[in-house]
């Protein structure tokens, strides 16, 4: 069995190293501050989105009629006259 080498910034139970913390301090912040910045980006989009959607009340559509049945289609069986029959 191959045995994975371990990184140095982990320990044997996988937990960080105070050097991997060390070198991951400076970005702490600005990696936060991003992420806090594409969330917001993201939830305004998805916000203006529905908000741009759900102002369309679909008046201008016209609805067609039902289409009127040939009388001589009127008594034949389609697949899904039976499917439904059952």
């Amino acid at each position: 069995m191959a045995i994975i080498p371990r990184s140095s910034y982990y320990d044997k139970h996988y937990k960080q190293s105070a050097s991997l913390i060390r070198a991951r301090r400076p970005y702490l912040f600005r990696n936060a501050l991003t992420g806090i910045g594409l969330f917001g980006f993201c939830i305004t989009v998805y916000a203006f989105t529905i908000n741009a959607v759900s102002q369309d009340d679909f008046e201008d559509v016209q609805i067609p009629d039902a289409p009127a049945q040939s009388p001589i289609l009127a008594g034949v069986s389609t697949i899904a006259n039976d499917s439904s029959a059952k």
